[in-house]
């Protein structure tokens, strides 16, 4: 398995892939997963039966990856595995991200005969990221070659394979939802707490919420906002020009699976996302669990999860995302349920059928 982002590194697409490796093994497959080194992260470790080799890298944050650090990746992974393949047979790659991944994939496949299936998770896809609009032109003829020549592409939602169809349809192309353990988060006694879990980039709209935050009558309702990035400084300068600062809380980055974040889904009464693009959230699944209400843009592949569209408000539309908290704040907008699509254990088993 071949990923850049990989736990403790990256966002949404991190855990996902950790899952699934999880679940391979469960299965009785053997998993080797090259990622990206990171400060004092070790060069090889043994997590739940995943052997986890990290590559030397430039990456200099947790949260996000720039372009020539994923460059870096590129290099450092096919040094290593040069030497790593003499030794390593394999049966199939499972590489997640088109790109930068995908350029390793395919440099597999055409030196070592080593077949591979690629899970797109939305940056990858060619004008999906506004962050990588300078760099998609250069890479769209490798883009479509690494498409073309995967036994399979995977996309989590109907919305992303549609926008790789904008580009490419010369592919082998499936649909497999991220999924979620429906009893890894579970809602406790519920408080007046708002929750947003995010990283904090411009494009995921905490800066709308706080907008929409401004002026409302909360009813004693206070605000966890979970993540860190390179948004933060003017997101905090945001909530003190909003008078928010007694209502508002930074958590900063929480791990995933503590005791804290358990917490801090289970005793929320409501959750919001406002990003401007989305492919299946991951964050609005473990939300649903706890037994939240959730608002949530109408983008990408929420509405796949989110069927109600009384939770959904348009992007960036401040003031009917303001009528949605006002609403859910008195309660009358209920908490949605999910679909058995996206429970874990389903998925592994589509993703293991891949394989074969």
């Amino acid at each position: 398995m071949l990923n850049y982002e990989f736990p403790p590194l990256g966002g949404g697409a991190s855990p996902v892939s950790y899952e699934i490796a999880k679940g391979y093994v469960k299965l009785g497959h053997s998993v080797d997963v090259i990622t990206m080194g990171y400060k004092d992260l070790p060069n090889f470790e043994v997590k739940d039966g995943i052997n986890i080799y990290r590559v030397k890298c430039l990456r200099s944050k947790k949260e996000i990856c720039h372009p020539h650090e994923m460059l870096s990746y590129i290099i450092y992974a096919k040094k290593f595995l040069k030497e790593h393949m003499k030794k390593n047979k394999y049966n199939i790659n499972h590489t997640h991200f088109i790109i930068p991944t995908g350029y390793i994939a395919l440099w597999l496949k055409k030196n070592y005969q080593l077949p591979y299936i690629i899970t797109s998770h939305g940056s990858d896809v060619i004008g999906y990221n506004k962050r990588f609009r300078l760099i998609y032109p250069l890479l769209v003829n490798k883009w479509k070659l690494i498409i073309k020549e995967a036994k399979y592409v995977t996309t989590p939602s109907n919305f992303l394979r549609y926008e790789i169809g904008k580009y490419t349809n010369e592919g082998n192309f499936t649909v497999i939802a991220n999924g979620i353990d429906p009893n890894k988060f579970k809602p406790l006694k519920k408080d007046k707490k708002i929750l947003i879990v995010s990283r904090l980039f411009e494009n995921k709209g905490v800066q709308d919420i706080l907008d929409a935050l401004k002026d409302l009558d909360l009813k004693g309702y206070t605000v966890d906002i979970v993540g860190d990035g390179p948004y933060r400084n003017i997101l905090e300068k945001k909530a003190s020009e909003n008078n928010l600062d007694d209502v508002v809380t930074f958590q900063g980055w929480v791990d995933n699976n503590s005791q804290e974040m358990k917490k801090l889904y289970g005793r929320a009464k409501i959750f919001i996302s406002a990003s401007y693009f989305e492919n299946i959230s991951i964050v609005l699944l473990e939300a649903a669990a706890a037994g939240c209400t959730i608002i949530a843009s109408d983008v990408g592949g929420n509405p796949e999860i989110i069927k109600n569209k009384s939770n959904l408000f348009e992007r960036a539309n401040m003031d009917e995302l303001r009528e949605k908290i006002n609403k859910s704040i008195k309660g009358k907008i209920e908490p949605i349920r999910i679909d058995e699509i996206f429970n874990r254990e389903e998925i592994i088993k589509q993703y293991s059928n891949l394989l074969i």
